[in-house]
This record gives structure tokens, sequence and C-alpha cells, in this order.
């Protein structure tokens, strides 16, 4: 016994000492200290509270607030959130592009979290208080319509923040998921309080279908979610891989075009464009607690929850261990397969409130898994992107992603269909019928189960491992350093992380990866143990055979991802790369503005010439992309004219925009002309492509000729 508790203190002190050393400075290859990752807690509990009102709002028959306490009709909530979704797509564009162009100080999303969390608040506060009992019904509808779409203006900047800022806080994938694991587990005690004491409290007093209890009990954990969060926002950091000059503004279209040729985004979406289906099942739970047995166990409502709740944490702590023994497609299929059987499961003991709890938690815990990954998946994806096509993309992925916003509008009248059809209108007190609910319950859940399977399929497809990330992020690592170095900015750390990166690709390219010898730790294990000098060399040799194992699986990882960074480095001398380097300077000796008057020949030329092989597809898709540029570029040149296409003056469009007004009309004019000069500048930018893309490539070109210089520097400072 007292060695036991001699074991946990050892154990307890060597926690604390090690939380001590990493408290300021993070362990060495990561990236985020302790400190930080308790900053991302607390940032996170605030999140959570600070839009607990706010996520109690929503335009469907399901919803509690709008359905049972103000008595809006399924169909009518969602001709009302069509309404809203058409009128969030300009919104959301807008969202999109400004992400990517806007220069607030503070980061890339963080500025947008800080400035949003006390609209939303107040918004929502002011929501629930409006005197709905004296509206009529036509009155009700524009009121709530008019409030969600005020809310949403804030609410959607404040939560695309959140989970764009999720993805970037590191560069290292197995870094991200393990502290959104242990982040998750620590602000996770936010909805598991507010899960356990609304219910509870709401049963005890006015219910969860009394619009009261939104009035009183749900402010007190908004307003201090608020004070959180903007307490521990301001001690986070974003950290994306990119050279230290100012970026050059993102066009949306020319976003959009590259955006809609990665393969791994419309995976994502086309998964994301089913998933209304599997969340049909998510009012089982709650209606049974309200409306089964007549309501007698609403008051165990929020214990349910929080036991329920607890599942996630199980999740939480498993994720980064799972994630890195099956990698996230893997884990994304198992669990979502799960997932499949218990909605069957449900299906026939949903009559059962103790089966529905217990086939709930299973449910939460293999979902929670997909909160983890989802973020993991989206930043790689982006990841992957930059590395395609050099350039970082965040917030403009979004204007593609108002597709799925356009199919919601048809997808999501059905449910709202099932219900009606089933007999649940504005009186919510129809569900204390058992024959109806129950058979509400049983459409609900087939539709679910059909609506998982749907989603899973997608996933089949995404081939963006762990370790081909990994290389990306190496080959971004590399790229920057080269800019910085030649922008004079380069730092030692920065040149020495990515120096061992090539070195290391440069004597693994093009080795066999060596098979994976188990014995030594078969071994190891037979050794004998009778006594404690045998068990001390027997887990010494265990340990030293696993070390061995891990170092060598380490070893065939990275010979993959040598010849990724091999090719970047090598890509200007290749047949391919001198043919780019050619083709570019014609381009610049051609100058700013040329005709090309031969582009549709180049295109149809280019599509003719053959791809069997690698080099082959690579020479044939440069002379495509390069002869559709020049093409877009000859058609506005003899549209406009070269006389009328002029680069446009910053100064010129600064004067606009600083300009004051007397009236309305002269405010107008501005306007008009401050479209007509980003339309000019559009043009002008469009018209020069092939001379800057020209120009960019022949300045990578030279950013890597300078690697003599920077190997001698290495070795200098190493």
């Amino acid at each position: 016994m007292a060695k036991a508790k001699n074991s946990v203190v050892t154990k307890a002190k060597d926690l604390f000492n090690t939380a001590k050393t990493y408290w300021h400075t993070p362990p060495k290859g990561n990236y985020i200290s302790y400190k930080e990752i308790a900053y991302l807690s607390g940032a996170g509990f605030g999140v959570n509270w600070t839009t607990l009102l706010a996520s109690t709002i929503a335009l469907n028959a399901g919803n509690f607030l709008v359905g049972a306490c103000i008595g809006l009709e399924p169909m009518d909530l969602q001709i009302m959130l069509n309404v809203a979704n058409i009128v969030g797509i300009p919104l959301g564009i807008f969202r999109s592009w400004y992400y990517d162009n806007h220069h607030l100080k503070g980061g890339k999303f963080l500025p947008f979290i800080r400035m949003t969390a006390l609209p939303i608040v107040l918004v929502s506060l002011l929501f629930v208080w409006l005197p709905y009992e004296h509206m009529n019904y036509i009155t009700k509808a524009v009121v709530v319509e008019v409030m969600y779409l005020l809310l949403n203006v804030f609410l959607c900047f404040y939560n695309e923040s959140y989970t764009y800022f999720q993805q970037i806080f590191s560069p290292d994938a197995q870094e991200r998921a393990t502290v959104l694991s242990i982040s998750q587990v620590v602000y996770s005690f936010a909805p598991t309080l507010s899960n356990l004491f609304i219910p509870l409290i709401a049963g005890l007093t006015w219910g969860l279908n009394n619009i009261w209890t939104y009035r009183i009990i749900y402010p007190f954990f908004a307003i201090i979610g608020l004070v959180f969060s903007l307490i521990f926002f301001r001690k986070v950091k974003e950290r994306l891989i990119l050279p230290k000059k100012q970026p050059e503004p993102v066009r949306m279209l020319d976003a959009i075009r590259e955006v809609a040729k990665n393969k791994y985004y419309w995976i994502i979406q086309s998964a994301n464009w089913v998933v209304f289906l599997e969340g049909g099942y998510g009012v089982v739970l709650g209606w049974s607690f309200v409306y089964a047995y007549q309501g007698q166990y609403e008051p165990m409502y929020g214990l349910a929850n929080t036991i329920i709740g607890n599942s996630a944490l199980w999740s939480m702590l498993l994720a980064p261990f799972a994630i890195k023994a099956f990698g996230k497609r893997n884990l994304l299929i198992a669990m979502n397969t799960i997932n499949i059987f218990v909605l069957i499961g449900l299906y026939f003991v949903y009559r059962n409130i103790l089966l529905i709890c217990i086939l709930s938690y299973l449910n939460m815990f293999v979902n929670t898994f997909w909160n983890i990954i989802q973020h993991n998946i989206n930043a790689d994806m982006r990841d992957y992107h930059q590395w395609k096509t050099g350039v970082r993309v965040d917030g403009l992925f979004g204007p593609l992603g108002m597709i799925g916003t356009v199919i919601g509008l048809f997808t999501g009248m059905v449910y709202p269909t099932i219900y009606e059809k089933m007999g649940l209108l504005d009186d919510h007190s129809v569900l204390y019928n058992d024959t109806m609910r129950n058979n509400l319950f049983e459409v609900l859940i087939l539709f679910s189960a059909l609506g998982a399977f749907l989603n899973l399929i997608p996933f089949l497809f995404y081939d963006l491992t762990e370790n081909k990330h990994k290389a990306y992020v190496s080959v971004l690592k590399i790229r920057t350093m080269f800019e910085n170095y030649s922008l004079g900015e380069a730092e030692n750390e920065e040149i020495a992380e990515a120096m061992e990166l090539i070195l290391q690709a440069k004597e693994l390219n093009g080795k066999e990866k060596a098979a994976i010898d188990k014995t030594a730790l078969k071994n190891a294990k037979r050794m004998p143990k009778a006594t404690p000098e045998e068990k001390e060399l027997r887990s010494v040799a265990i340990k030293s055979a696993r070390k061995d194992i891990r170092n060598a699986k380490e070893q065939n990882l990275a010979i993959e991802r040598a010849p990724i960074i091999m090719e970047d480095l090598d890509k200007f001398s290749t047949k391919a790369g001198r043919l780019r380097i050619s083709q570019a300077e014609t381009d610049i000796r051609n100058g700013l503005l040329h005709y090309y008057e031969n582009a549709q020949d180049d295109l149809i030329n280019a599509k003719s010439l053959p791809k069997k092989t690698k080099e082959e597809k690579e020479i044939r898709s440069d002379a495509i992309k390069n002869a559709r540029i020049k093409k877009e570029a000859s058609s506005l040149i003899r549209k406009y004219g070269v006389e009328n296409l002029i680069a446009p003056d910053e100064k010129e469009k600064q004067k606009l925009l600083a300009r004051e007004h007397k009236n309305f009309f002269e405010a107008m004019k501005t306007k008009q002309e401050i479209r007509v000069y980003l339309k000019n500048e559009s043009v002008y930018r469009r018209a020069i492509k092939p001379y800057t893309e020209a120009e960019a490539l022949l300045s990578q070109a030279k950013y890597y000729s300078n690697y003599d210089n920077i190997f001698k520097e290495y070795q200098t400072v190493k």
C-alpha cells in the first residue's frame, strides 16, 4: 500500500514538474504552451455559454422556444428558415471574402470573436423578452424572423470565426487534435452544468416549453459566458505558415475557381449536404422526457442530459490516441458505422426511456469524435489547398458552400413535412398522445439512420492521410523559409527547422521502407519476471523494443514524405519546371498587356498533349492552365482596349473611402465610384495575370536558388 501511495505521489510530482516546465514554453516540436492550453479551455467555456441562449433559437418545430413556447407551425418555420438562408447567402459571401482580405489587428479570426460576443448576448436577450403573448400569429412570425436575421448577423461571424480559429492555433495536426481534446474536456463542464441545472430548474418552475424559462434562467449563463469569452480570447494566438510580407488581396472569383478544384473540399461538402437527415432523431430524448408518461419525468431531463453528456468526456480523452492509432478517416468511418447501428437499435427500444438514455449515451460518445475530427480535416484540407495553389484561403471556401444553403432550401422541407403529415402543427400538446408521438418517432429514427449512412459514403473517398498532410506542411515551412530569407527576415530557428526537413528528405528519398520486426519485443515479453530484478530487466527490454519499433515506423513515414518534399525542391530542375521557367521568361518579355492572339490555339494544343506519364500529365496541366489564363487576358484586352486598362491607383481608392458626405445622394455617388474603381481594378489584374503569374514563378525560383547560401548559414548557426 505504501509503495502504491509513493508511486501516486511520484507521478503527481512528475506531472506538476512537467506542467511547470512547459507552462510558458511548449515542448520541443510543439507550438502551444500549457498556459495557452488553459486559456483555450477557458475560451471554449466562454463560447459555450455566450451562445447558449442564442443557440436555443432555431426555426424548426423541434425547437422548444419557437415551437412550443411561441407557437409557430413547422411548415411556417421552415419557410422562415428558407428566407433567412436566402438573406444569409450574400452575407455569407461577404464574410468569406472579408476573412481573407481584412486588415484588423489581432489576427485573422480572433478580432471577430472579440467584437461579436456582446451583440449576441444583447440581441438574444431582447429576442426572448419581446411580448409574444400579446401578438397575433402573423406579427409573431414577422418579429421572430426579423430578430433571427439580426441575431445571425453576429452569431454567424462568431461561430465561423471560432471554428476557423480552432483549425489554425497549431499547424501540427496531431498537436491540434491533442489540444482540442484537452481543451474540450475542460470546457465540456460548461454544457455539463447548463444541461444539468437548466432542465432541473425548468422542471421545477415553468418548464422547457414556457418562455419564462428562457427569460429568467438562460441570461445568467450567457452573461457569465460573455465575461469568460472576453477575458480568455485575449490570451490565445493564431499560427498560420505564411511569409512575413503583407499578403496580396485574394479575389473572390479567383479563389472560388481554385477551391472548386479541391477534391477534399467536395468530399466534406457532400457529406454536409446529407447530414440534415441524421439529426431527425434529436427530438426523441427531449420529447420523451417532456411529453411521455404525461411529463412526470421532465425534472429528470437535466440529470439524464448530464449523464449522457459525460460520454463526450471519454471521447475527448480517447480522440488523440484513436486518431494517432487509426487515422482521422478510418476513425470517422468506424464511428459513423457504429452510429448507424445505434440508430437502428433506437428504432426498436424508443418506448423505453431508460434504453433511450443508454443509446443516446452511445450516440453522444461516437458523435463527439466527429466534433474533434471535423476541425482537423477542415484544417488539413486548407493546408493541402495552400500547398497545391500557393495561396492561403480560409474564408473564401464559404461562397461555394452556399451551394449547400441552396440545397438546404429544399431538403429542409423534409422534416417539417413529416411533422405536419403526422399531425404536429402549432399545438405541441398533441405529443402527449402516445400513438401519435411513437409513430412520429419511428419515422424520424429511420430517416436519421438513412442520413448517417449517406453521410458515411463520401469519406470512403477521402485519402488525405496524416503523413501526406505532414509532408505538405513541411513543404509550406520550406517555401516560407526561402521567401523570408530572400526578404532578409528569416530567423535562425526557422532556417534550422526547414533545413533539417530538407536534409532528412534528401537522405531518405528513394530508400525502401523497412519491414517492422517485432521479434525483439516478443522475446522481451518472454523474459522471466519472478524477482524484482527480473521484472526490471524485462520492463527495460520491452521499452527498448517498443522504442525501436516506433523509430522504425517513424523512419518509414519519413521515407513516404521524402518524395513529396524533394519534388517541391526540384520542381524547377525537372523538364516540366524548365518549361515553366522558359514560358515565364517569355511572358515577362511580352510585357504587362500582351494580346496573346494564339491563346485559343494554345489551349487546343495543350489539351492534345500526351498524358501517359506523371511528367507528361504535369506538362499538360501547366500548359492548359497557362493557356486559359492567357485566353481570359486576351479577351479582356480586346474587350476594353489597352488604352483603357490602367493600373489602379491605391491612393485614389483611399480618397474615395475617406470622403465625407453631406447627404444620402453624395454617399450613393461615392458608392458608385467605388464600385467602378473595384471593377476596373479586377479587370486590370485579370488582364495582366499572365505577367504577374510569371513574375511570381520566377521569384520563387530565385528564392530556391539561395539554397547553398542558406545551407552555409545553417551550418554556422548549428
